[in-house]
């Protein structure tokens, strides 16, 4: 494996790692760095891919001038290397939501973390990074964003997530992609909230998606973000019908 580096926004660095045998077509996991005066991660990746992360990072920053360590939720491919950033930035703090924090993190993260309330922001130098709540969307209680206020740019976790090896930086469709893997992985939270939830994203009208698993997208964000509310939508009801 290898991991690339792309800049998709003014300072927004994406790393990306193919597993080819993850679903027929291949898929990425990708991090995000935001490069300020206190620099700032977004997913840390699986443990095992930590080495190639790394060293992909410190081709753009010094690995120790890292000051946030951050993620969507906690799940492996998000925080399974939380303590060896931890270790290789000695300044860095985990940042988290205030529910993620008080259910896992006080206790995995190596040093304290830091709880984060709704529309808190992060001030790197430069840069101002805005932690929203997301509970349960597309899955897990803690589940959260972050948006990058300067080049509006929504680091968005799993939502769009979609297989395959696209290019870094898309202006095509990801909602047909992102309904297929949904209908392969059967991975998203389906509430009577989850479409309302991601129609307020749409409200902050970013400039660049950036996915965890798949491209990031840069055409009508806006559009996407509704489309995809009406995906779930659609989906919830579907399976409000299948109990009735």
């Amino acid at each position: 494996m290898t991991t690339r580096t792309h800049e998709i926004a003014d300072g927004i660095f994406r790393f990306s790692t193919l597993v080819p045998e993850v679903t027929p077509d291949g898929f990425t996991f990708n991090q995000f760095l935001i490069r300020g005066e206190e620099p700032l991660l977004f997913h840390t990746g699986l443990r095992a891919m930590f080495p190639l992360v790394a060293e992909a990072v410190s081709r753009v920053v010094p690995l120790n001038t890292i000051r946030w360590i951050t993620f969507g939720h906690v799940e492996a491919d998000e925080c399974g290397s939380m303590n060896e950033w931890l270790a290789a930035a000695p300044r860095a703090q985990v940042a988290h939501g205030a529910v993620g924090v008080m259910v896992s993190l006080n206790d995995l993260a190596d040093r304290p973390p830091r709880a984060l309330q709704d529309g808190d922001v992060l001030d790197l130098g430069g840069r101002r990074v805005r932690h929203i709540d997301t509970a349960h969307v597309p899955h897990g209680w803690e589940s959260r964003v972050l948006f990058e206020e300067t080049t509006r740019t929504l680091l968005c976790g799993d939502l769009f997530t979609h297989t395959g090896d696209g290019p870094p930086l898309t202006a095509g469709d990801i909602v047909g992609p992102a309904r297929a893997a949904e209908e392969m992985f059967r991975a998203s939270c389906l509430t009577p909230t989850t479409g309302a939830v991601i129609r307020k994203l749409a409200e902050l009208a970013p400039s660049t998606l950036a996915v965890m698993h798949g491209s990031s997208f840069n055409g009508d964000t806006r559009q996407a973000l509704h489309d995809l509310a009406e995906l779930y939508d659609g989906l919830h009801r579907a399976a409000a019908g299948e109990r009735a």
